[in-house]
């Protein structure tokens, strides 16, 4: 009888060690689990800057360059040629209105909740008519999901789509886009593509937009491919692990 009592003794000191044990590499776990996503944060944080820091020296400085010289020519004719100084005045102030834009989007782009309460679909749906007053281009737009997606997935497609989007209108000259977003038995697919005068892929795989949509995907166990060149348009697959 002492030996089965020793023996059980025994047996639940070992089990309270191994669950003390396991608690403390939970623990460990979960700080090295956080001080990752602290640091992919602070990553993502400064790819965000660099990203700004980009569209303010492309879009914003370029507008208000030659807004700047605009005006100049404006105060240069002001005394001797006042029609072409008007016609410099409107023009200074057609792109003071185009910088404004730009900073606009930019905001827009930057909230910390892409979706702000929306579905995915609504969201979406007001980034094409944005889309279609800027650019003129209706998109062809295909959804098909058989129930809503998690919050972190929804954004990171909104966030891809919203990117395509303004990189077609910024650079591609295209006049069709279709966007087609539906799922599989084990994958969730996302495809778009334009008609637009295309890129050499390999030639442009640090860009800022690419990179992002690349890492967004990743970061979610997906793959991202991108299939392009010069006259050809563009066509960008995110294909996701998704279980309905």
């Amino acid at each position: 009888m002492f030996g089965l009592v020793l023996v059980f003794v025994l047996l639940l000191i070992n089990a309270l060690l191994s669950e003390r044990q396991s608690r403390e590499k939970l623990a460990i776990a979960h700080q090295q689990l956080h001080r990752y996503a602290l640091r992919v944060e602070d990553q993502a944080t400064l790819q965000e800057r660099n990203r700004i820091a980009r569209e303010i020296h492309d879009a914003l400085g370029h507008s208000l360059t030659a807004q700047s010289i605009q005006l100049e020519n404006a105060l240069l004719f002001l005394s001797s040629n006042l029609d072409k100084a008007k016609t410099f005045l409107e023009e200074a102030k057609q792109l003071g209105s185009s910088a404004l834009r730009e900073v606009r989007q930019s905001v827009a782009t930057l909230r910390c909740d892409a979706l702000q309460g929306k579905s995915l679909e609504s969201a979406i749906a007001l980034l094409l008519s944005d889309f279609q007053r800027r650019t003129g281009i209706i998109p062809d737009y295909k959804l098909c999901l058989p129930q809503p997606l998690s919050g972190e997935v929804g954004t990171t497609i909104y966030r891809i789509v919203q990117e395509a989007l303004t990189n077609i209108s910024k650079h591609s000259a295209a006049t069709v886009v279709t966007i087609d977003l539906q799922t599989t038995a084990d994958s969730l697919y996302l495809q778009l593509c334009d008609n637009g005068r295309g890129f050499n892929p390999y030639q442009n795989t640090t860009g800022f937009g690419i990179q992002g949509m690349r890492e967004r995907t990743l970061a979610l166990g997906g793959h991202f491919r991108i299939f392009s060149e010069s006259g050809c348009g563009c066509r960008i697959i995110a294909v996701f692990p998704y279980h309905g």
